[in-house]
């Protein structure tokens, strides 16, 4: 199979979409050749049977130029070579620009989407896709007759567990992600007070992540703002964002995870966590699967700091051997739904039932 592959950004050291290149890498041992279109390109690393070509974002393109630039790439990969199948990952709009092309020539198109939002470009993206594919149910928000669920994809062998890393101590709950409205922080800086109040041991909270953009910068102060107004100077640590090889150190070092996002997206951070044998206190949903029998102990109520700091109070007093036990077949559980090698075997069958229908 020789596959075309849309992909928002394709850079070893993106601490976000670093993972991608991951994907990448595996997905070119189960092909013969991928042809990667990026919005955005840094540390290309990547097998010899794949070629990246970038449509300008990291050189300051405006996006009329990268319209063209994508066209011109698109036109060049199926002048020069035979595509059996295209996989755009988390671009709806390359689905929609690269659609006209592809039918025309019977190209088959699979969608990846895992976010709760909604918009016009992902429903026409739909409309244009053969296929849509997310991680779980609850990241998909639209309609749901062209959906395939395939779990995450979650690189088990770099995220797992090492005996030689012991927990901080004082216990440390660690949040891993952006800065931005979506990730909820405020409520984990009130539950930092009331646990405080409530436990009366010592813990410390690490925000491990930095803004998207500077449209995130507000929001950021306001954070800082409110550990010092929560007199949280003390507990409360924020530290820049990390190349993912650095991630799994992270979660060894942390006694729990915090994830606060909403049900409707499937936050990777979560299952990285409990993939290095680490519980995650979630406020998705969708996680309830992959939590299996410790879900009550794991979920709490979006935006609710009290069932917050209650989740996280039964976790960090459960102790050390129950502890174990739970990350053990959270590891497990993410084995089995949502490793790498899981996920590129789901998307190849996927590819060619695709292929074979066109």
């Amino acid at each position: 199979m020789r596959l075309l592959l849309f992909n928002l950004a394709t850079d070893a050291d993106d601490p976000i979409l670093g993972f991608t290149t991951r994907w990448i890498q595996a997905l070119a041992k189960r092909v013969e050749f991928i042809h990667v279109i990026t919005m955005r390109a840094g540390r290309i690393e990547v097998p010899e049977n794949v070629r990246v070509y970038s449509v300008g974002k990291e050189k300051g393109y405006s996006e009329p130029r990268r319209a063209v630039e994508f066209y011109r790439l698109l036109f060049r990969i199926l002048r020069e070579d035979r595509i059996d199948a295209c996989f755009s990952h988390m671009i709806p709009i390359f689905t929609i620009l690269a659609a006209p092309v592809l039918k025309a020539k019977g190209i088959p198109i699979v969608t990846w989407y895992a976010h709760l939002s909604l918009t016009w470009i992902l429903k026409l993206a739909h409309h244009l896709s053969d296929k849509m594919v997310a991680s779980v149910p609850t990241a998909y928000p639209y309609r749901h007759d062209k959906l395939v669920v395939v779990g995450q994809g979650i690189d088990t062998e770099l995220f797992c567990p090492d005996e030689r890393i012991k927990p901080d101590n004082p216990p440390m709950i660690l949040c891993v992600g952006r800065l931005s409205p979506v990730k909820d922080h405020p409520t984990l800086l009130k539950a930092a007070a009331l646990l405080r109040q409530e436990w009366g041991h010592p813990f410390q909270v690490v925000i491990l992540g930095g803004p998207a953009g500077p449209q995130d910068e507000p929001y950021v102060r306001s954070l800082h703002r409110m550990v010092t107004e929560l007199n949280l100077q003390d507990i409360v640590t924020f530290h820049p964002p990390v190349p993912m090889t650095q991630l799994p150190d992270w979660y060894r070092r942390c006694t729990v995870c915090v994830n606060l996002t909403p049900t409707g997206s499937g936050d990777k951070v979560v299952w990285e966590a409990m993939s290095c044998g680490r519980p995650c206190v979630a406020a998705n949903g969708g996680f309830r699967e992959t939590m299996g029998r410790w879900a009550p102990y794991l979920l709490f109520r979006h935006g609710d700091p009290e069932d917050l700091a209650q989740k996280l109070k039964n976790v960090l007093t459960i102790g050390e051997a129950k502890r174990k036990i739970m990350g053990e077949e959270l590891r497990q559980s993410v084995l089995a739904n949502h490793s790498l090698e899981r996920l590129m075997e789901r998307l190849v069958s996927i590819f060619q039932e695709v292929q074979q229908n066109g």
